[in-house]
């Protein structure tokens, strides 16, 4: 089975990763207005500043680094999964490369 024409199968989802210096550049495997999946890569040293948001799960494929939930911090590194509540402020820190997948819906 080839990811080349589908739209629901992604063989190597961490080569869609895309690092910028400019920051992350989410790429979405899918973008309905009900749900938003996507893979992100963030470089060494980058973050993404903590901020409210709608419920969403992160999934992390590679690196490490430092996710905020709240006021709590905890480490990032490949098979950690973290959810979060709506309205809850989230943050991350890269201390390597890191490739994750998040996803949030209605």
């Amino acid at each position: 089975m080839s990811d080349v024409n589908s739209q629901f199968y992604f063989l190597n989802t961490k080569s869609k990763a895309v690092f910028s210096p400019q920051g992350t550049q989410p790429q979405f495997l899918i973008d309905t207005p009900k749900f938003k999946a996507l893979v992100v890569g963030l470089d060494v040293g980058q973050h993404i500043p903590p901020h409210p948001a709608e419920t969403a799960m992160y999934h992390f494929l590679e690196g490490e680094g430092l996710m905020t939930v709240g006021e709590e911090t905890f480490d990032i590194k490949p098979g950690v999964t973290v959810v979060v509540p709506d309205g809850v402020k989230r943050g991350m820190n890269a201390k390597t490369r890191v490739v994750f997948l998040a996803s949030k819906g209605e």
